[in-house]
């Protein structure tokens, strides 16, 4: 029972500091703007804690991030023009990145570690943007387009999303959080090892 109580305790631990990882990332990622929003730097440290403590755990650190966006003065606009509509795209968005992404390296991890790092690293991402990508579709549709004939984009919601609001950002993030995978399996690695966290 003291070893489960234990084992819970660095589990908590851990989950509070990639917790504060994430806090600092979304502000020093403020400055971070290649289009309209900064880039997302935040998903590392939630797929490290989703692969150490579950889906469960990612979940809840994608949520944490999710509460950061709502937070950033970015998304202001968006809530100007619907408040539930960004609240549901943005919690949804983050929340759903944490915790697939857990399900993905947990599936992937007893064939390669690696491999379910890097799967996982894509996943977050994908399932992050592309979340962002149907809210807006669902309930910002008018405003995307208006905002991108103001910067000389012309087509439909489609077009005005993926290219202005979406645009180099998602472009970035892929490959970093690919790159970083190498970094996420020896960072588990070294986490069950040094918290002694079961499998």
């Amino acid at each position: 029972m003291n070893s489960e109580n234990s084992v819970k305790t660095r589990k908590l631990t851990l989950l509070a500091i990639l917790t504060a990882i994430i806090v600092v990332l979304q502000v020093i990622t403020q400055f971070i703007k290649p289009g309209f929003f900064p880039i997302t730097l935040s998903l590392t440290p939630i797929v490290v804690g989703a692969a150490l403590c579950g889906a469960g755990a990612g979940a809840f650190l994608g949520f944490v991030f999710s509460v950061m966006v709502l937070l950033d003065p970015a998304t202001g606009a968006f809530l100007a023009v619907s408040i539930p509509g960004t609240v549901i795209t943005v919690l949804l968005k983050g929340t759903l990145a944490g915790y697939i992404a857990g399900l993905v390296y947990r599936a992937v991890e007893k064939k390669n570690q690696y491999a379910a790092a890097v799967c996982a690293g894509i996943v977050s991402p994908l399932v992050n943007t592309g979340i962002f990508f149907l809210g807006c579709l669902v309930f910002f549709a008018k405003y995307c387009v208006e905002v991108a004939a103001r910067v000389g984009v012309t087509g439909g919601a489609v077009t005005a999303i993926a290219v202005v609001f979406i645009g180099a950002n998602f472009f970035i993030e892929l490959p970093v959080n690919v790159i970083l995978s190498g970094a996420v399996v020896t960072l588990v690695r070294n986490g069950r090892k040094i918290l002694k966290l079961d499998k």
